[in-house]
């Protein structure tokens, strides 16, 4: 006889409140709106902004009724056009234009004349969805009871209370879920192994070698950088550290390159090129992350010490110039018993942004910090000293 709890007409597919959030992102990455709810009586329509055209809005204005819609923002977002605020605003838009509305999400444009109210806490739970999602944080809303339209199909609806708990969930429900080997470029002898967690993300570990996790292990983690390890962008060093950590671990006799999909310090690809923008008219790295109101760094690393964990491997030597990535790994747990300095070349595309890391997140560059803040170009390698070095380079 099934016990009283059970409900044979029930199939439990995963767990509500994951899915839940895991459903408002599919909606925000596509641009459509969704419900948010808080723990008393108040609920929202949020359409997020990203993404938004002029036919989208003139419907979800069209659905307001009477009511125009509020647009929130991040509090850094707020401060960047303007709007000095402890925490997330939300502005009251009379004529809205989807130009207009991303302009007031992602440019330098002074703030409007317009009633400026602290965003709900269920808005503001939507923000951090949107971050998660990789989206600007940025949505119009509306209080549902002034809602006019019907949505077909219904709208998503996701608890705020849901969205704090999401990056838990996810992390616990971590899998190994392919490996292979994959020689690499140099006679590198390497094993891809895939994680995947229950929103369906991928990370992968590149374990280079033979290394005996029994002891102390080499390891990078490497965040995503499309531009940097796939097409050599001169902007950053994200490509050069790569490829410096690979030669480390081969010479070494092995280690781990942990992939993390975290592009543009965990802004996504998108917004990585909406702050380049803003570099290019003159803010550096960290001010142009705070200006579309991200914090300077989104990443989490407690993901990489549940790899690390996964694979065996409880000591790591870091490769890494980074202070927050081994305070990121020691609060996971992960113990550093040494670290080993990155230090690829410096030009005169990058370094305004190796200096900011330096200056403004403590990054360190060794012997390359003087010639960084002197400003003199260092001397590049002839091509054949370049060859003669093979894929390890140097430090």
């Amino acid at each position: 006889m099934p016990s009283p709890e059970r409900n044979d007409n029930v199939c439990r597919v995963g767990d509500p409140l994951l899915i839940g959030v895991e459903r408002g992102l599919g909606e925000i990455r596509a641009g459509r709106p969704i419900v948010m709810t808080d723990a008393g009586d108040a609920s929202f329509v949020a359409l997020p902004v990203d993404g938004l055209d002029d036919r989208r809005l003139t419907d979800f204005v069209a659905s307001c009724g009477v009511a125009p819609p509020r647009l929130a923002m991040t509090a850094r977002r707020a401060r960047a056009i303007g709007i000095e605020a402890p925490g997330p605003v939300a502005l009251k838009i009379d004529r809205p234009t989807a130009a207009g509305i991303l302009s007031l999400a992602s440019d330098m444009i002074p703030a409007p004349h317009t009633e400026i109210v602290p965003a709900p806490s269920a808005i503001q739970a939507m923000l951090d969805l949107a971050k998660i999602a990789e989206r600007l944080p940025a949505a119009l809303f509306v209080e549902t009871r002034r809602v006019k339209a019907t949505f077909d199909p219904p709208l998503i609806s996701v608890p705020a209370s849901a969205v704090a708990q999401f990056r838990k969930m996810t992390l616990r429900s971590l899998k190994i879920v392919g490996e292979a080997n994959v020689p690499l470029e140099g006679g590198v002898r390497s094993r891809f192994v895939v994680f995947r967690d229950g929103a369906g993300n991928d990370a992968v570990a590149v374990v280079v070698g033979q290394p005996d996790f029994s002891k102390s292990v080499p390891v990078r983690l490497h965040s995503a950088c499309l531009t940097g390890d796939v097409f050599g962008s001169r902007r950053c060093d994200c490509g050069d550290q790569l490829r410096l950590a690979l030669g480390e671990l081969a010479g070494a006799g092995g280690g781990v390159i942990l992939y993390l999909d975290q592009e543009g310090r965990g802004l996504g690809l998108a917004n990585k090129m909406r702050a380049y923008r803003l570099q290019d008219a003159g803010f550096d790295t960290v001010d142009a992350n705070i200006c579309l109101g991200f914090d300077d760094d989104e990443r989490d690393y407690e993901i990489a010490g549940w790899m690390l964990e996964m694979l065996g491997c409880r000591s790591v030597q870091l490769l890494t110039n980074n202070p927050a990535k081994i305070a990121g790994l020691k609060s996971a747990g992960v113990e550093i018993s040494d670290r080993i300095p990155l230090l690829g070349p410096v030009n005169v595309d990058n370094r305004r942004y190796l200096t900011a890391k330096a200056t403004r997140n403590g990054h360190s560059f060794g012997h390359l910090l003087e010639t960084l803040i002197a400003g003199a170009e260092p001397a590049r390698p002839e091509p054949a000293e370049e060859a003669a070095e093979g894929p390890q380079g140097g430090r």
